[in-house]
């Protein structure tokens, strides 16, 4: 069971993406305002906060990755910025092929969307531009994408190739197990779309009613509302975020160019930031021009509460995609044998389950699984228990 997780970066060419990655990761990747910028991803290293669960043992952690800052655990993951897209990606366009083949290595997508509609759909310079048109395009090409693959899963049962006791979920589960689905999941996916199982029965719409429940169901996405510190960005998201057009989507407003300007600023002294926190504190000499700048940035944080950057991945990796904090701890003891006290946090798949998280300490910890132990309460734990965030559990094994 894997507990490295990727969040790709998505979204047309020019509208902060490579800022938003490089305020999250602290990388210097190329940012311009010009199409395909990024060509090849880049992937770095961002971080997650988890409340920090050693304080409740009157302890002090020791993280073997990530850090710990008074009581809030930063727990590293994976950002992917992947190449621009531009309309007709799924046909081969721009860099297409390869936008596609890179998106398809990560767990839950980040949509970076220009809010304040100085980007048209190829990613020049324009003004007035609907942010709508970039919600829906890149829906609809991946919408296209997981439709093609669907056909051939669907030419496949009909050719013969399948006998007549293969289901057409069978057939499409191995079609589309690129997108790590299964024959349950297709099964529930097409009642959900009330298509029926005999794909002879359905029309272009049946068919991609299915594929975009299949592309949720496996890609799920989240809306980052960039450039939120102008008034145009401002106005769009309170429209957007009002229609119930996009109730199925999550939107997080941020600014990922003073997420990078407070980091950065923070390294260099001038002042006290801690990702995704609501204000800082100024702690060096800066120009009349540079405090206006700050001031600002702290009139947005007190907005909107954060600059949504640390809010955008967080909110993606733990409420979009469902995944699951967990410290691996002692009954008798947080601290292992070295003496490192609640050193991993562990990224683990929703619904996960005693057994399967032991399976992801060590393949032999979860062979020898006996039981669990939640630490806080010395209450032993079956297999089937399923985990909770911010558990703190130790594992029994025979091995």
């Amino acid at each position: 069971m894997s507990t490295e997780y990727r969040i790709g970066l998505v979204g047309k060419p020019s509208v902060g993406k490579s800022s938003f990655f490089n305020a999250a990761t602290m990388n210097d990747v190329p940012e311009g305002a010009y199409p395909f910028t990024t060509i090849d991803p880049s992937v770095g290293e961002a971080y997650v906060r988890v409340d920090c669960a050693a304080p409740e043992f009157d302890e002090e952690c020791t993280p073997n990755v990530g850090y710990c800052d008074d009581g809030t655990r930063f727990v590293p993951t994976k950002l992917v910025d992947v190449a621009g897209l531009i309309p007709g990606a799924h046909e081969g366009k721009g860099l297409g092929n390869q936008f596609l083949t890179d998106l398809n290595e990560t767990d839950v997508l980040v949509h970076v969307v220009d809010f304040s509609g100085t980007t048209d759909l190829e990613g020049e310079p324009t003004e007035d531009h609907d942010p709508r048109e970039d919600i829906a395009f890149l829906e609809e090409e991946l919408d296209q994408w997981y439709l093609g693959v669907l056909e051939k899963g669907i030419e496949r049962y009909e050719s013969g190739y399948t006998t007549e006791d293969d289901a057409i979920e069978e057939e499409l589960a191995t079609q589309m197990s690129a997108f790590k689905t299964n024959e349950d999941e297709i099964k529930r996916l097409i009642r959900r779309t009330d298509v029926g199982f005999d794909p002879d029965e359905w029309d272009e719409t049946n068919k991609l009613a299915l594929a975009r429940e299949i592309r949720m169901a496996t890609k799920p996405m989240l809306i980052a509302a960039n450039k939120m510190d102008t008034p145009e960005a401002q106005a769009n998201y309170e429209e957007i975020a009002a229609d119930p057009d996009y109730d199925h989507l999550t939107i997080v407003p941020c600014s990922a160019h003073a997420e990078k300007a407070l980091k950065s600023a923070d390294k260099a002294g001038v002042l006290d930031y801690r990702p995704g926190d609501a204000d800082f504190e100024l702690t060096g000499d800066v120009s009349d021009e540079q405090k206006q700048g700050l001031e600002q940035i702290r009139e947005f944080l007190s907005a909107y509460g954060a600059t949504g950057v640390q809010a955008a991945l967080e909110t993606a990796l733990f409420d979009v995609l469902g995944v699951t904090p967990v410290f691996p701890g002692g009954a008798n003891g947080l601290g292992n044998e070295r003496g490192e006290v609640l050193p991993d946090c562990y990224l683990i798949p929703p619904n996960a389950t005693a057994e399967e998280f032991a399976y992801s300490l060590h393949s032999d910890i979860g062979d020898g699984f006996l039981h669990a132990i939640d630490c806080r309460t010395n209450r032993q734990l079956g297999k089937d228990y399923e985990v909770e965030p911010r558990d703190v559990i130790e594992v029994i094994t025979t091995n």
